[in-house]
């Protein structure tokens, strides 16, 4: 491993066929307060954490309105504005009450007032990818992409993607307009996705798994990953990482963190190389402890 490990020994992948990025990004949750509400314990980290994932060449941010709310992208702008060459992606579709409360909302108003205030924010005049952050059941799937490609034929979006759906969903939001990406819940330990991530994969569709270093169990000191984390000179987490994105070449990992230091661990995954055996044997165990 080296000394100066590289988001790009993860490779790439080209999102809608004209943004390419380089597979290990960041996840700009934890840029923000307790219960993803309000500041950051500490801005000027938060700042200097982003400042490093470019240095470290990670060219993929995925933020959402909702995450403060609208601390993390406020945050984005002032470290990475104008963003040269890295591509922030954001999401709407939550609305926020209260610390660690999650309200799903799709009228189709919301979604674009929501679409402009993020371009204002991030200081943008189109999104690259703006993602439908949950399906509110209480109106029409096809209303609520069909809002999103509204505002992608007038220039505010480049690229739409959907977050927590599973194949049928995605199948149904294709016939509104493409989509590029789906972001759903999905790590080592759960696994409830591969239907949608094996949809994803076929289909050239990029998949970003969030909450992508979970292990539970499996970190303990005396478990297989960590016994087979020491031979590589790794940690767990960067083994569930490099499972990842050895899973399917459509896989976007965006591990997330308020630390410079937990930054540059989580970057050194992209270098780790798992062999066929190692990557099956990873596989079994998470499934047994899923």
């Amino acid at each position: 491993m080296t000394i100066q490990p590289i988001a790009q020994a993860s490779g790439t992948f080209t999102l809608g066929g004209d943004l390419t990025v380089n597979r290990l990004g960041f996840g700009a949750m934890r840029l923000t307060g307790k219960g993803v509400w309000g500041p950051p314990a500490d801005r000027d980290e938060a700042i200097r954490v982003l400042r490093r994932a470019v240095q470290l060449g990670v060219n993929f941010i995925d933020t959402a309105d909702s995450y403060g709310p609208y601390v993390s992208e406020e945050i984005i702008r002032e470290a990475l504005h104008p963003y040269d060459g890295v591509v922030v992606a954001t999401k709407a579709g939550l609305l926020r009450t209260g610390p660690d409360v999650w309200i799903p909302l799709g009228h189709p108003s919301y979604l674009r007032q929501e679409c402009e205030m993020s371009l204002r924010r991030l200081g943008v005049e189109r999104i690259d990818l703006f993602q439908l952050h949950r399906v509110d059941p209480n109106f029409p799937l096809a209303d609520q992409v069909g809002e999103l490609a509204k505002l992608k034929d007038e220039g505010k979006i480049r690229h739409i993607g959907l977050s927590e759906v599973d194949t049928d969903q995605l199948a149904a939001a294709q016939q509104v307009t493409p989509i590029v990406s789906v972001q759903n819940l999905f790590n080592l330990t759960a696994r409830s996705a591969e239907p949608v991530v094996d949809a994803c994969t076929a289909q050239g569709i990029g998949f970003i798994p969030w909450f992508p270093l979970a292990a539970g169990p499996l970190a303990a000191p005396d478990s297989p990953l960590a016994r087979m984390a020491a031979e590589h000179r790794a940690t767990p987490s960067q083994m569930a990482l490099a499972w990842l994105l050895r899973r399917s070449p459509v896989m976007l990992p965006i591990p997330g963190t308020s630390r410079v230091a937990h930054l540059e661990e989580n970057v050194a995954a992209a270098e780790i190389r798992l062999s066929d055996e190692e990557f099956e044997l990873l596989g079994a165990i998470g499934e047994q402890n899923a």
